[in-house]
C-alpha cells in the first residue's frame, strides 16, 4: 500500500513514516524539504501518483491567527483536490481533542476548518484527535510565561507520548475510513498545571507555576475537561513520569 505522509518529516510524521514501513507498506514522506509543499501545491501531483491513503499531520509554522486559518484551508484544499485528481482512497488527518469546545482560540478555530473541509470532500476521511503530547509541554509552559511566573488553568489534562499518537494514526491509517473522529489519549489525567510544574522541576527549570482558572490556553480560557477526551479514546501506553525519566536524566539546569 503506498501511503503519502504530509509534514511526513515532523515529530510525528517521521514516525508515523517509520510504523508504516515496518508493517511492510510504501510509506513517502511529504515535505517543502523533500519538494512537496501543500501551501503552494508544489510537488503534490507527483507525489500522490498512485498513491491509497494520504496522512496529514502537517502543522502551521506561525500560530497568529490568520496565518494559521490561511495554512491549514490553503493546504488542505490544495492537498484534497490533489487526492481527487490521483484517485486517493482514505485521507487520515492528525487534530486536536478539544477543537470544537476551544473557539476562542485562532488556532483551534483553523483545525476546525480543516476538518470541515476534510468531512465536505468526497475522499473517505479518518479524523484522529489527540490529545496534548508529553513534548508540547515545554511549549505550554513557555506560552504561559510572564517574566519568571507560568500561569496556567489546573484544568484536567491527558496528555500523551508523540510516539503512542504515531502508533495510532499508522493503524487508522491501514485500517478502513471511519468518516468520522477517532480520539487518542494518554493513560493518566492531571491538573494542567500539576504537570507543568512537574515538567519544569525534571528539567531544572525555576519558573514557578500558578495556578489561574482564568489563565488562558492559546487564547482561550479553559473549562475543567476542555482538553480530555470524551471517554471512547484509544489510551496510549506510555505513563508521563516514564517519558519524563527518559527525556532528563542528567539534564543540566
Amino acid at each position: 500500500m503506498k501511503i503519502v505522509v504530509i509534514g511526513g518529516t515532523g515529530l510525528i510524521g517521521s514516525k508515523v513514516v517509520s510504523k508504516l514501513r515496518e508493517q511492510g507498506n510504501e510509506a513517502v514522506p511529504a515535505a517543502p524539504n523533500t519538494g512537496v509543499n501543500t501551501l503552494t501545491g508544489e510537488g503534490l501531483a507527483e507525489v500522490l501518483k498512485g498513491a491509497d491513503v494520504v496522512v496529514d499531520v502537517s502543522n502551521s509554522p506561525s500560530f497568529e491567527d490568520a496565518a494559521v486559518l490561511n495554512f491549514f484551508t490553503t493546504s488542505t484544499t490544495n492537498l484534497l483536490q490533489a487526492e481527487a485528481a490521483a484517485g486517493v482512497r482514505h485521507h487520515v488527518a492528525l487534530s486536536v481533542v478539544g477543537t470544537d469546545r476551544l473557539s476562542e482560540s485562532g488556532y483551534m478555530r483553523a483545525k476546525v476548518a480543516q476538518e470541515k473541509l476534510i468531512e465536505q470532500s468526497s475522499i473517505p476521511y479518518s479524523i484522529v484527535h489527540a490529545t496534548q503530547f508529553f513534548e508540547f509541554m515545554k511549549g505550554i509552559a513557555d506560552g504561559a510565561t510572564v517574566g519568571d511566573t507560568v500561569r496556567l488553568a489546573p484544568v484536567l489534562i491527558q496528555p500523551t507520548a508523540a510516539e503512542d499518537v504515531a502508533t495510532e494514526v499508522a493503524k487508522v491509517a491501514v485500517g478502513a475510513p471511519v468518516n468520522g473522529i477517532v480520539e487518542v489519549s494518554g493513560p493518566e489525567q492531571f491538573r494542567l498545571d500539576e504537570i507543568v510544574r512537574r515538567y519544569l522541576a525534571a528539567r531544572a527549570d525555576r519558573r514557578s507555576v500558578i495556578a489561574d482558572a482564568h489563565a488562558r490556553y492559546y487564547g482561550a480560557e479553559l473549562g475543567e475537561r476542555t482538553l480530555v477526551p470524551d471517554g471512547n479514546a484509544s489510551i496510549g501506553g506510555t505513563r508521563f513520569e516514564d517519558w519524563l525519566s527518559r527525556q532528563f536524566v542528567g539534564a543540566a539546569p
